[in-house]
């Protein structure tokens, strides 16, 4: 059945459909429940289980093995610890704000999950809905969960909740100018904001637009993990200094809701950056391989499973850089952040719009064609492929050496300085704690 189901007809599941509910319904009511339905359940599971492939993945770079003892190779662990937070006792502080207290994890959560709606996952019904405007609604409504944080560690009444809650409104203001600023050089290519749209720029030119913007990839990456408070930006919950930081005060299933946020919150920016970047769920020859040859539902489930492989990819890249660096001191978080990803941000729109005014010049110039067409974004012959691709690579370039050059003062760029100026100290020795015995007397010496 769920063969025939892969090669079915698009009007296969509208069919059985068809017999209960008017098509107005179906259309608007029961297909947006079914996919929303299918988006929460399997991000749900995501979140149960990423605490396991985290804890599987930092075994394996530390040559330890992991959870072992709940299930076959520790696979209920995930489940023992929700049936543990579950039943916990859950503890509010005497002198807490215990309305914003109460609301602050679930605001986290909802932020989370309300950006996935505008997603494209896969083609056709693999959309829950297409907006025009779909990129800023992700920013914006993304942004909400940040606010989380800081209404937790306000309304906790505790002095670390309160500082890892003033740490994250900074890491906020800080990181989202420069994950703005990254998304401007793909927008000039695909020349609109809706992300499906985006992905079928990319599909049309038959090019992901990271070859094109390698340094806007790069910033949106390194913001969006900063965003996410992960190591090495995990200041807001620093255990080192701030004991849990934000949600030192919560326990339970609200403690957990926190973790749940940040994990989905995770599936978003990899989501984005897979989406604006890589392509989305265009893979080559995919569609000549199902749809051209009638298989419609097949060419959506390969869309959608080629979708999560990049996901998944993106999100053990946040394993790997949370078992590898060491965390920033908050200088050098807000150094990063300021001094670096919004000038490289800066400098990536310029280049960018240089590189495109150049091949729309060159575009007729003693023969030279670089534009195929402007109908869904900037399709480019290979010419201006070529072209671009190396504009991308020189824009590396160039922005490395510019941002050195601002920053050839900094006291953390310029370690070898630093190096030349410690002046080594010969320390007087300390007496010994047990004198030497004295000779006997008549012993040779």
């Amino acid at each position: 059945m769920i063969t025939l189901a892969f090669f079915a007809p698009i009007n296969f599941v509208d069919d059985l459909l068809l017999n209960v509910f008017s098509p107005e319904t179906i259309n608007n009511v029961v297909w947006p429940f079914i996919q929303i339905g299918l988006v929460v359940t399997l991000v749900a599971v995501w979140v149960a289980y990423a605490t396991y492939l985290e804890r599987k993945i930092s075994a394996f770079m530390q040559a330890r093995l992991g959870p072992m003892r709940v299930g076959p190779w520790g696979l209920l662990q995930p489940i023992a610890d929700a049936i543990k937070l579950l039943t916990k006792e859950d503890f509010i502080p005497d002198k807490a704000d215990r309305g914003i207290f109460f609301i602050a994890p679930y605001i986290a959560v909802a932020s989370a999950f309300i950006v996935m709606a505008v997603i494209p996952f896969a083609p056709d019904w693999g959309i829950i809905t297409d907006v025009n405007i779909g990129l800023l609604f992700v920013l914006a409504v993304s942004s909400v969960g940040v606010l989380a944080l800081i209404l937790a560690g306000w309304s906790s009444n505790s002095k670390y909740a309160l500082l890892g809650g003033l740490r994250s409104s900074a890491q906020m203001v800080s990181y989202e100018v420069a994950m703005g600023l990254s998304l401007v050089g793909a927008l000039m290519f695909a020349r609109t904001l809706s992300l499906s749209g985006m992905v079928n720029a990319q599909s049309a030119d038959s090019i992901w637009y990271v070859f094109y913007q390698p340094v806007g990839f790069l910033i949106f990456l390194v913001s969006g993990i900063a965003e996410n408070n992960r190591a090495p930006f995990d200041l807001p919950e620093a255990e080192s200094e701030l004991v849990a930081g934000f949600h030192t005060e919560y326990s339970g299933m609200r403690w957990s809701l926190f973790f749940m946020a940040e994990y989905a919150a995770m599936v978003v920016v990899s989501a984005v950056a897979v989406t604006v970047y890589l392509g989305g769920w265009y893979f080559p020859f995919v569609y000549r391989l199902t749809e051209a040859n009638g298989h419609h539902n097949l060419y959506v489930i390969v869309s959608l499973l080629v979708f999560i492989i990049k996901v998944l990819v993106v999100l053990y890249l946040y394993f790997w850089l949370r078992w590898t660096l060491p965390r920033f001191r908050y200088d050098q978080l807000m150094d990063i952040g300021w001094k670096w990803l919004i000038p490289s941000a800066l400098i990536n729109i310029v280049l960018s719009g240089l590189g495109i005014v150049l091949v729309q010049a060159l575009n007729g110039w003693r023969g030279f064609k670089t534009i195929e067409s402007i109908s869904a974004g900037l399709n480019l012959t290979a010419t201006g492929k070529a072209l671009m691709i190396a504009m991308g690579l020189i824009g590396l370039l160039i922005t490395g050496l510019l941002l050195s050059r601002i920053n050839w003062r900094s006291r953390d760029f310029n370690l070898k300085l630093q190096r030349r100026n410690i002046k080594l100290v010969n320390l007087p020795q300390g007496k010994p704690a047990v004198p030497a015995a004295a000779p006997a007397a008549g012993s040779e010496i």
